[in-house]
């Protein structure tokens, strides 16, 4: 039996219910099936559905249109739900898993795709599944590739959250294993063999004394960053290792592309055995376009960058320009104290709504 929502409800009252939906990913059934069936009301809306990811279009020949998009599952629950609404000493705070990543950005969705039946630009409310596993599952991906008309526009926006603040496009991010080989010998006789991991010595004081960029993108200043995330090595406690894997994590400007981020490792590690295990380009902001100017001013924000990866690339991929703002601070996403609070909620509902109610 599905869940049914109140899309006229309070916002905040409207996330808890879909946060009350439990939806890990791989289990969004539930909570696809309450948004399908509460935006089937609204005959404003055109509705397509492709398995758990819900597509609702305005279709009123404005000549502008724009993406808000938001994901529907989350990281598996931690004892942290049912929600609970907690009277702190200066505001009230939202308890449980999905408030912040990101249930308080989809609600504000749900209540503006429903009460707006008028808005100045063509909208696409885009509700999508498999965003917290591995990139072949993201819904959005899945609606690019079934259905690129539906996600076609001049702007998105992403309501991940951002503490109510508006950060443009995204850092793109590249992994790579640099591999070390040596010869195996007992440790008593080390002279014997070549030691792998001394071998990577001169890998690990390049990155302890690499001085990240920060590059302007579109008035935007990313800070780049180059870390060693994982290091693996050796058998056992008395031989000598005879291979070293370290893998590095590049975070880049969206100004540069994979290939460009890949080739700038190349030079960093002259001469070490390289080999790329992930990438994923970044997303310029976008920020001279018309909406975008007009979205800043509507939300009385100033744009910062976003440094984290995040799925505005996979717009920016489609040439469409793409911004991060939603309720919540990052930092509270997938803890198992995720809360934020309400007043945040009602900004981020606020502002979106002046956005597209502005004359």
């Amino acid at each position: 039996m599905t869940v049914a929502l109140n899309l006229a409800a309070d916002v905040v009252e409207l996330t808890r219910a879909i946060c009350d939906i439990e939806s890990v990913s791989g289990n969004e059934t539930a909570l696809a099936d309450a948004i399908h069936e509460a935006l089937a009301k609204c005959s404003h809306l055109e509705i397509t559905r492709d398995g758990d990811a819900i597509v609702a279009r305005t279709n009123l020949g404005r000549p502008s249109r724009v993406v808000i998009a938001g994901h529907i599952d989350t990281v598996p629950v931690a004892d942290n739900l049912p929600t609970k609404l907690l009277s702190m000493e200066r505001e009230q705070v939202l308890w449980g898993r999905g408030v912040v990543d990101m249930k308080a950005g989809v609600a504000v969705q749900l209540k503006l795709a429903a009460e707006l039946t008028e808005p100045n630009q063509d909208v696409t409310w885009i509700f999508y599944d498999h965003e917290e596993v591995e990139a072949t599952k993201n819904g959005l991906g899945r609606l690019a590739r079934n259905h690129p008309n539906l996600i076609a526009a001049d702007f998105a926006v992403l309501c991940e959250p951002t503490s109510g603040e508006v950060e443009g496009g995204c850092n793109g991010t590249l992994r790579a294993e640099l591999k070390f080989a040596g010869v195996k010998a007992h440790s008593a006789r080390p002279w014997m063999g070549k030691n792998a991991i001394h071998g990577a010595a001169q890998a690990l004081t390049t990155l302890a004394g690499y001085a990240p960029s920060e590059v302007s993108v579109d008035g935007l200043v990313y800070r780049e960053s180059l870390n060693a995330v994982l290091i693996k090595g050796g058998i056992a406690t008395n031989v000598i290792p005879d291979d070293c894997v370290i893998t590095v994590n590049y975070r880049f400007a969206p100004s540069k592309s994979a290939a460009d981020a890949e080739a700038h490792l190349r030079q960093v590690f002259a001469g070490v055995d390289l080999e790329i295990t992930d990438a994923a380009e970044g997303a310029r902001p976008g920020l001279d376009r018309p909406e975008a100017i007009a979205f800043l001013a509507a939300t009385g924000s100033q744009a910062r960058p976003k440094y984290g990866w995040t799925d505005v690339a996979r717009f920016s991929a489609l040439g469409i320009p793409a911004v991060n703002y939603g309720p919540g601070d990052p930092s509270k996403a997938h803890a198992d104290d995720e809360a934020l609070p309400v007043s945040q909620i009602y900004a981020v509902e606020t502002g979106l709504r002046a956005w597209l109610s502005a004359k």
